[in-house]
Order: structure tokens, then C-alpha cells, then sequence
């Protein structure tokens, strides 16, 4: 998620990677919060609640969990009791670069590796985030079809919009929901590169609509 779209201690916005449903959002500090999004006492989603005084407050009772530990620190309607140590909501590892919040869904540690990321180059800003209808690997074919090439691994593609040298993060919402997070050079004609951004939506999605 581009971190522009989580506001320091504001709402909670939903995400998807990999089929996962997620709940992000930042601490009063600005750490970015990685949780299931699912309040453990009636697994009530956690987006439609608030950040209140730090804490992640549910809508549903008002239940509200710290920033990093997510553990329960208030039970509104038993406010002198103090809530059951291992009553927690899940979390991911996730860790802020390039300008992308990441989230590591195979472990709630600190993630081990860096993100598969290249520093923004210089003079080089985010464009805007696609949401294709199409799998991950559909939309990767496609993205080789019309040359783009990988750079590494699958996350990280380069090509070009408008005849101009642009980057692709690709990143798996759900299994027929892609993500593409652009990126181009600060100079560009922004209005033309962002028409060619929905071209190129609309192109992946008419080849994978076309496959059987």
C-alpha cells in the first residue's frame, strides 16, 4: 500500500495481499500496523473502527488494542478490569521503503530480508496504484507481452507509459485482483502518463478476459 494512503493516528483503511484481508494503520509514532482485520471478541472488522488516543478502538464494543503489541487494553464496558494478557489481535511483520508499506504474511517476526524494492530513482515519484481484474500471473504475462521486463524477481517491472520510462510493483490483493503500484519520472506529462496507466489496465484485463 502506498504509505501516502495511511495517515499518522487517522482511519484504518483495508487492504488485501494474498487473499489475506487486512486492517492498516498508524501509530501516534508513525509505525505502520499490519493486523488481520478481525476484532477477536466478535470478529467485527477491525476498518470499521477508529484510531482513538493510539489505540486501535473496534466499532462494534469499543474494544481497543495498543499500536505493535495489539494487545486488548480496554474493555469499555468493564472499564476498572484489566483485559487477559493473551487476548491480541494477529499482526504481520511489515516494514515502510521506497514509499510502499509491506507487509510479510508467513510470519509475525520482524521480516528477515528486505522488501524486494530498488530505491525510487532520483527525480522519480509514485504516479498512482491499479487495481487490475486479473490474477497475478495473468497480469504478468500480459506485462511481458506489451514489454515490460522483471527486474529481480515478479515484484518489481520495467517498462513504460506514454513512450516514457515507468516502474510497476505488482503485488497479489486477491486471486483474481491484481495490484499495480506506478511509478515515473517527476517531470512527465502526469495527465498523459496517467491515461496510459488505464490503457494498460484495460489492455491486461482484455487478455486475460480473452483466456479460457
Amino acid at each position: 500500500m502506498p504509505s501516502t494512503d495511511v495517515a499518522p493516528a487517522s482511519d484504518v483503511v483495508a487492504a488485501f495481499a494474498q487473499g489475506q484481508e487486512l486492517a492498516v494503520w498508524r501509530s501516534e509514532a508513525g509505525s505502520p500496523q499490519v493486523w488481520e482485520n478481525r476484532c477477536p471478541h466478535r470478529s467485527v472488522r477491525l476498518t470499521l473502527g477508529q484510531v482513538v488516543d493510539g489505540r486501535l478502538s473496534c466499532a462494534y464494543h469499543g474494544w481497543s488494542y495498543a499500536a505493535d503489541s495489539a494487545q486488548c487494553e480496554r474493555i469499555p464496558a468493564h472499564p476498572d478490569r484489566t483485559p487477559p494478557a493473551n487476548l491480541c489481535v494477529k499482526t504481520f511483520a511489515c516494514a515502510e521503503r521506497g514509499g510502499i508499506v509491506w507487509a510479510r504474511l508467513d510470519s509475525p517476526e520482524a521480516p528477515a530480508t528486505e522488501p524486494p524494492l530498488h530505491p525510487l530513482p532520483e527525480g522519480w515519484q509514485a504516479l498512482r496504484t491499479l487495481s487490475v481484474r486479473a490474477s497475478a500471473t495473468a497480469t504478468r504475462l500480459a506485462l511481458a507481452q506489451f514489454g515490460w521486463q522483471r527486474d529481480g524477481g515478479d515484484v518489481l517491472w520495467l517498462g513504460a507509459l506514454d513512450g516514457q520510462p515507468a516502474q510497476a510493483l505488482l503485488l497479489e490483493a486477491q486471486p483474481e485482483l491484481t495490484m499495480l503500484h506506478l511509478r515515473c519520472e517527476t517531470h512527465s506529462d502526469l495527465r498523459a502518463r496517467h491515461a496510459a496507466a488505464r490503457q494498460l489496465r484495460a489492455q491486461i484485463e482484455a487478455v486475460n478476459g480473452g483466456k479460457p
